[in-house]
């Protein structure tokens, strides 16, 4: 994906590393189209930084996500990139009596069901065009899981393996695919997130991720250094280490 110059349509852009990723976009030259669930601060973040155009979307209603797929190539045909970042991160009890099955199925229609859906209606549009790019959003959570948000860790899990299906598969077309593998960041993803400090500050996590998107147009993967704690834990060999030490604190 050349840094410049697209139309892109970015998931969950009203808040976070959405919100943060969709103003450094528009800052590089790109014509930008945030979603989110709430028209309040979609509203708000086009105000603050006009040129940007917003849209409502619920990533987990499968009907809504059709039609919108259909109806934003029509008002924007020159769409060429959509940056799947929509999601949920929620805590799970697995050992409650009942477990509460209402987070899990919440969590997996928003996390990947929402990107499989929305990419699914836009691919004939976008295999139309010169030049195209999928990016999909995963964790650092997707090499080695957080025990206490599971079935997040396993959206982001799918979603990686999910993506490099999607880039073998369309490899003989003009659709690119990217995956972008952020670790801990300072936002409000999860109570807490945005004051722990062993989370990344969102600037530096934006402005390192420009930047590797910049070096490396064609991805495949976009990890920032310190997200290579995670990544390269079953390569290095130090998994269980490194599993102990983020759920119970020690090696």
């Amino acid at each position: 994906m050349d840094i410049t110059g697209n139309t892109i349509l970015l998931t969950g852009g009203n808040a976070g590393i959405g919100q943060a990723l969709a103003v450094a976009l528009q800052a590089e030259g790109n014509k930008v189209i945030i979603t989110g669930r709430r028209e309040d601060t979609l509203r708000a973040t086009a105000e603050a930084h006009p040129g940007i155009e917003w849209r409502v979307l619920d990533m987990a209603d499968a009907a809504s996500v059709a039609a919108f797929g259909a109806r934003i190539v029509e008002e924007f045909p020159a769409l060429n990139v959509v940056i799947n970042n929509a999601g949920i991160m929620i805590a799970e009890d697995l050992t409650a009596d009942p477990v509460d099955l209402s987070v899990p199925e919440a969590t997996i229609a928003t996390n990947l069901l929402g990107p499989i859906r929305l990419t699914a209606a836009l691919l004939p549009h976008l295999r139309r065009q010169k030049d195209a790019t999928v990016i999909t959003v995963s964790s650092g959570l997707a090499f080695v899981p957080l025990t206490a948000t599971p079935t997040y860790n396993a959206t982001k899990a799918a979603i990686h393996s999910w993506s490099q299906s999607l880039r073998h598969q369309l490899r003989e077309t003009s659709v690119g695919v990217i995956e972008i593998a952020p670790p801990a960041v300072a936002t409000d993803l999860m109570p807490g997130h945005a004051q722990n400090p062993n989370s990344m500050p969102l600037d530096a996590f934006i402005s390192e991720t420009v930047a590797l998107l910049k070096a490396n147009p064609k991805g495949p993967e976009i990890c920032v250094e310190r997200v290579g704690f995670l990544r390269g834990a079953e390569a290095r060999g130090d998994y269980a280490q490194v599993f102990s030490l983020l759920n119970d604190g020690r090696h």
